[in-house]
């Protein structure tokens, strides 16, 4: 059944007629409002914005609820609760119900956007827990859009996907989105080698992956070349 988007979902519409739409997860902490506002900060080699850049790109910031926290012993914003980003795969189990529940509220949304923009022009993107929330949506959901795109994270309930896959590969299905993925090398929150291991478990799929690695920006994109590549990236699928 579609309904209507969670209220704490951000909605940017486009300023020009409109062709695409990207849907944007905030990472493990933060909220719809506040990565909005952080992304939309990030420049490109000549000082541009996403904004000013795709004027007729619809953005979506949808938003983790709150859950307890085991370590911080608190309730945060996150997809999933974990024990470690560091180690994300420590205690997998824990994590299926979460996983679930936030892979099932992107699913919905992904599912009413369609009704309005087809499943092709629809891209999807994740930082961090945000990332490993959106690809798991996408494979599990196995829906075929015009893009993904993540940063600095890692591929939750890794083996069982891989599995799932491998049944799949003869079928149309998310394994034809094009991926692309980047993360810094000074990233101290998740760890660069988990970054490549998520490139080579989607590799393994048999995804088109587009790894990129960058030596300074942190857990965060880097600015600019990181910048100029999502925005090359994101052309690439507007142009076709």
């Amino acid at each position: 059944m579609i309904g209507t988007m969670p209220d704490t979902t951000r909605i940017v519409s486009p300023t020009a007629p409109h062709t695409h739409t990207v849907i944007f997860l905030h990472g493990r902490g933060s909220d719809a409002k506040t990565f909005q506002d952080e992304i939309f900060e990030s420049q490109d080699s000549k000082d541009a914005f996403f904004t000013q850049l795709f004027p007729d790109i619809k953005w979506i910031f949808p938003e983790a609820k709150k859950r307890w926290a085991v370590v911080e012993e608190e309730e945060i914003h996150q997809w999933f609760d974990i024990a470690s980003v560091k180690d994300p795969w420590k205690n997998a189990e824990s994590q299926r119900e979460g996983l679930a529940e936030s892979a099932e509220q992107i699913r919905r949304i992904i599912e009413q956007e369609a009704t309005v923009i087809d499943m092709g022009k629809i891209i999807l993107a994740g930082i961090s827990q945000g990332c490993a929330t959106a690809i798991y949506t996408l494979l599990k959901g196995r829906m075929n859009l015009g893009g993904f795109f993540g940063l600095c994270s890692w591929l939750p309930m890794a083996e069982e996907l891989e599995r799932e896959a491998q049944m799949l590969a003869d079928a149309p299905s998310a394994l034809e989105t094009l991926v692309l993925l980047q993360h810094c090398e000074n990233d101290e929150v998740v760890p660069i080698k988990n970054g490549r291991e998520l490139a080579a478990s989607l590799e393994r799929m048999g995804m088109k992956v587009q790894w990129q690695s960058h030596k300074e920006g942190g857990h965060w994109l880097n600015e600019p070349d990181g910048m100029d590549q999502i925005v090359a990236f994101i052309r690439a699928i507007a142009e076709g």
